[in-house]
């Protein structure tokens, strides 16, 4: 095992109506202004964004409102959301909604105190030292980011997706009720599902001790989404299995799947690339499919490690390492098939055509390899990934 470092401190109220709780939570931390950050009609229409509101003004909080964010958020909002904040002052921004609204709100907390172009700190051009406070009422069981150290952000002018990962934006507190993701579309919740599996799986695929306490961890994680998700989708008021998905959402990506171990996302930065040059691709959909070409193209480096996933996780029995590894992948699609995910680039309307600029979305036009297990990827690698990808 590794030497490492682990911090998670974001306090989860989880269970029923404890959106009920904010303005509660808001005084116990000492803040009196908020700028709420939220995304688009959900918040509006599920009354959430008019009840913390009115928990606000009953308790003498002042705030401000700052709506309309987009998935796959571009620049645009975290330049506008800065500005917004500016004439406000807040000591509070707190994110209603999915990873999209709380990662506009982790560029906000900290490009508040730069005055450049907010993009440089998701370039690493900039260190940030400094941050306002984050908090969230989670909407949808997906990105995980309320209790990650993670931000990604799109700029359409370059079409670079591209994330920071700094322990200064990991959010206060996270409020959690699975009732708020009821009313979730199909696909967004199965979307969501494949994004918190490929969070830790990204861990698990990294190298490790062969009695790796995250190891096992993260297979187990892996194995309850499966299984409750499968649940969720055709029983969307399932509290129980909303709540299991809620909570694996947040720990899938907060680190815990992955202490001791050296381990590089890579596969993520595949569909960055993806979802970056075609800006309509939800990044659960899309990184389902990378994680499909990207396992095709290196299982044979690691077949005991792919093997146990699938034993674990789909019950193959086989004792062939590479069969079962085969096995494992193929499942892992007809599951993606079995809850409405697209399984090909073709699915989005790409094509042979579009993989030059993906391949050069992705290596930085040949500048950089990425990832790191079990194999670091070139710009070679990448495109023949993408290919099995269509």
């Amino acid at each position: 095992m590794e030497n490492f470092e682990f911090y998670s401190p974001t306090k989860i109220f989880f269970g029923k109506a404890r959106e009920n709780e904010v303005a509660d939570i808001v005084k116990s931390y000492g803040f009196s202004k908020v700028a709420i950050i939220y995304g688009g009609r959900t918040v509006i229409k599920n009354g959430l964004l008019a009840l913390v509101e009115a928990k606000f003004i009953n308790e003498g909080i002042s705030f401000i409102e700052y709506g309309g964010i987009t998935p796959n958020p571009e620049l645009r909002f975290v330049k506008e959301g800065i500005e917004v904040c500016r004439s406000f002052e807040p000591d509070l921004l707190l994110a209603m909604g999915g990873g999209s609204v709380i990662d506009v709100a982790k560029a906000i907390s900290v490009g508040y105190f730069y005055e450049g172009d907010p993009f440089d700190i998701n370039l690493g051009l900039v260190e940030p030292k400094k941050a306002l406070p984050i908090g969230t009422i989670i909407t949808i069981s997906a990105a995980g980011s309320e209790l990650s150290n993670s931000c990604v952000i799109t700029n359409p002018e370059t079409k670079i997706k591209k994330g920071f990962n700094k322990d200064i934006v990991r959010p206060l507190f996270a409020i959690e009720n699975p009732e708020l993701t009821y009313s979730l579309p199909t696909y967004q919740t199965a979307a969501g599902i494949v994004d918190m599996l490929m969070h830790t799986m990204e861990r698990y695929f990294g190298p490790s001790d062969n009695n790796q306490l995250a190891d096992d961890w993260a297979l187990d994680l892996c194995k309850n989404v499966i299984n409750a998700g499968k649940i969720a989708m055709n029983q969307p008021n399932n509290y129980d299995a909303r709540a299991q998905l809620m909570i694996a959402s947040s720990f899938a990506h907060n680190g815990i799947t992955g202490f001791g171990k050296n381990s590089r996302f890579v596969v993520h930065p595949l569909e960055h690339a993806v979802s970056g040059y075609a800006p309509e691709v939800t990044h659960g959909a899309g990184i389902g499919v990378c994680y499909l070409g990207w396992a095709r193209y290196v299982y044979k480096q690691d077949l005991p490690k792919f093997a146990k996933f699938a034993r674990t996780l789909f019950n193959v029995i086989v004792e062939d390492d590479e069969e079962a590894s085969i096995m494992g992948i193929v499942a892992m699609e007809e599951f993606y098939k079995s809850i409405g995910m697209p399984t090909t680039l073709r699915e989005f309307g790409l094509t042979e055509n579009d993989l030059p600029e993906l391949v050069a979305l992705a290596s930085g036009n040949g500048t950089r390899a990425i990832g790191l297990y079990p194999q670091s990827l070139s710009a070679k690698d990448i495109e023949a990934i993408y290919r099995l990808c269509l």
